[in-house]
């Protein structure tokens, strides 16, 4: 290659490069007017719904706090929990949700959701949660938390004593988690796992219905918490995670009970 044609060359990959980093970056708003939402759970809180047009189209006040630790415009996948298979979760369609009801507030989301994951993972010296309470403490720092959204439990369904003590074991991990982020009051809203998993069969996840009671007797048993039902939502073909569609609706459904907490809070 001729020297000019060299120079030439990488003067355009330098710019280019400059232009895309110019593009990833963001202007962090003043603390007061930063909510941050922490996105816990499995891997229907991850996502693993088809990326269409709407979920890469971001809004200039929702960001999220990538693996750097770093704010950037959110868009999906919104978690980053595996190398392939990432996709479409409830975390983007809530946050402009958010976003579009307070225009005076920028929403930041921290991913923190893991696939396949049980909740004794979640639970205060679990690994997950120990990781959760690093990444609220680093959010914190540009931000308030203001929630919690929390939506696991298919791996907990296909046993049945993880089942039948799914409810104390989640109301612990909450207390917990308060606790250590220093919020007595945080709200906390949980998602119901999908009602298609009762179709799965004995030998799979034959307790699903257990656990979703118990999600949805949460709010009776802890404070400031609040239970998005599943029914009518659909799964991509696997009976196991919600399509995009219903991603959508379930990202909708917790935006409206964390407006509904946080008003009672007032």
């Amino acid at each position: 290659m001729k020297p000019c044609l060299l120079i030439a060359l990488i003067v355009t990959t330098l710019c280019s490069a400059g232009k895309s980093a110019e593009t990833n970056q963001v202007q962090v708003p003043s603390k007061g007017k930063f909510q941050i939402y922490l996105l816990m759970g499995q891997s229907n809180m991850a996502g693993r719904g088809k990326v269409g047009l709407e979920d890469t189209t971001t809004h200039p006040r929702v960001l999220l706090l990538n693996t750097n630790n770093t704010w950037e415009l959110a868009m999906e996948p919104v978690t980053k929990d595996r190398k392939a298979g990432r996709g479409v979760g409830p975390g983007l369609a809530f946050g402009k949700s958010m976003a579009e009801k307070n225009s005076n507030v920028t929403i930041g989301l921290v991913p923190c959701a893991v696939g396949g994951t049980p909740l004794s993972r979640w639970q205060r010296g679990g690994d997950l949660y120990s990781n959760a309470v690093a990444r609220a403490k680093v959010a914190v720092k540009d931000g308030a938390l203001a929630g919690v959204l929390w939506h696991q439990g298919e791996n907990d369904s296909s046993d049945k004593g993880l089942a039948e003590s799914y409810g104390k074991r989640l109301s612990e991990m909450i207390h917990d988690f308060r606790t250590d982020v220093g919020q007595t009051n945080l709200p906390v809203v949980v998602g119901q796992i999908g009602e298609f998993l009762y179709e799965r069969g004995p030998d799979k996840t034959p307790f699903a219905r257990t656990v979703n009671e118990a999600l949805k007797q949460l709010p009776g048993m802890v404070p400031h918490t609040a239970c998005v039902e599943s029914h009518g939502l659909d799964h991509l073909g696997d009976k196991v995670h919600f399509n995009t569609e219903s991603q959508h609706e379930m990202g909708r459904k917790y935006a409206a009970e964390m407006l509904r907490l946080q008003a009672e809070a007032q």
